[in-house]
């Protein structure tokens, strides 16, 4: 993967492999999606930048899932398992950086607001060889990359996942179809455990009640909808809300945005 930045580059890698171990602060991998494509759970030595043009994915750790709509990106820590799996076709473009390479980068996984000027860098970097020049633009473009992400806001995006193993088996099951509408008595039989008791554990392990974490999941699984173009009030009577601004207003409080900004533009 070596270019010395003029002439016709070399197609570039679509394995994750490869970038690892680039002598340079930040490299940066196009790669295309078919829907439902799943990534199995993996790490990487770099911090990685999971954003995608276009799509929406679904990255999950042991502990926590997220919702990664267009223009948006989920920063991922070196040596953190994740797995990620497609909503739809997705255009992804993942940076790898060199873990302490720059201040104020974040030290746990963080959903980011992609602006304007981080998404043109990030696709400017990618008309430079992966060996870019780094007192040349190529360099400077990074140096840009590793500001903006130290600067970009951070979106309260995250579904916390439990450790006890009859809640997660519960929360799995709703992550799979979070259209489900068993209540707490009902799903207490088939987790194994009583009601009260999965009460007590989705306070104390994901901090939210049962309610209020399937309605965060319905929300998430809704931007894939969202970004598709369907309209927000088709979205808010899927998700049991009888009008747009009572599902807006409901939608921003619990996860930081209104449904139209996820469509970008």
């Amino acid at each position: 993967m070596t270019g010395k930045g003029s002439g016709k580059q070399p197609a570039r890698s679509t394995d994750p492999k490869d970038y690892q171990n680039v002598p340079r602060a930040i490299a940066v991998m196009a790669k295309s999606f078919s829907p439902g494509h799943t990534i199995a759970p993996h790490a990487h030595m770099r911090d990685q930048v999971l954003y995608a043009t276009q799509g929406v994915m679904r990255v999950a750790t042991a502990r926590e899932a997220w919702i990664v709509p267009p223009d948006r990106a989920l920063y991922v820590p070196g040596g953190l398992e994740h797995g990620v799996a497609m909503r739809g076709r997705v255009e992804m473009r993942t940076l790898y950086i060199k873990p302490g390479v720059a201040p104020g980068l974040p030290s746990k996984p963080a959903v980011l607001d992609i602006s304007g000027l981080l998404r043109a860098l990030i696709l400017a970097l990618l008309e430079e060889p992966v060996l870019y020049r780094q007192k040349g633009r190529g360099g400077l473009v990074a140096a840009l990359i590793l500001d903006e992400l130290a600067r970009a806001r951070h979106l309260q995006l995250v579904i916390p996942m439990p450790r006890d193993e009859r809640l997660k088996r519960l929360c799995k099951a709703l992550l799979d179809d979070p259209a489900r509408s068993e209540t707490l008595d009902e799903w207490a039989q088939a987790a194994g455990a009583s009601a009260r008791t999965l009460s007590r554990l989705f306070s104390s392990e994901v901090g939210l009640s049962f309610t209020g974490w399937r309605q965060r999941v319905r929300f998430h699984n809704a931007m894939g909808a969202i970004v598709r173009g369907a309209r927000v009030g088709a979205v808010a009577r899927a998700n049991g809300y009888e009008s747009a601004s009572a599902f807006t207003a409901a939608f921003r409080k619990v996860l930081g945005v209104t449904p139209g900004s996820l469509r970008g533009g």
